[in-house]
């Protein structure tokens, strides 16, 4: 058995040479969030707008009134011109 080749391997991978380590450090402070003003007023917008209901009611009984008595007409090219102007703002 060759002990001195052993030997030569630990001294070229340091296999004897320690590592020395860092001690952990403890905080005294506590995590904790800080919301910024943008996002406060942020929040209170969001809200608002969670609050106000995604249908106008008020435009969609007039549109049915006028669906149900007849004076409810649109033009195809006014009704084109409409979806175009939709598709230009993407």
């Amino acid at each position: 058995m060759r002990i001195d080749a052993y030997n030569q391997i630990s001294q070229v991978y340091n296999a004897d040479s320690r590592i020395k380590t860092q001690k952990a450090y403890k905080t005294a402070d506590k995590d904790k969030v800080e919301i910024s003003a943008f996002g406060k007023i942020y929040q209170t917008a969001k809200s608002a707008v969670n609050e106000v209901p995604d249908i106008r009611e008020d435009k969609v009984a007039d549109i049915k009134a006028r669906i149900k008595n007849g004076s409810y007409d649109v033009s195809p090219e006014s009704f084109a011109d409409k979806l175009l102007e939709g598709y230009k703002a993407f």
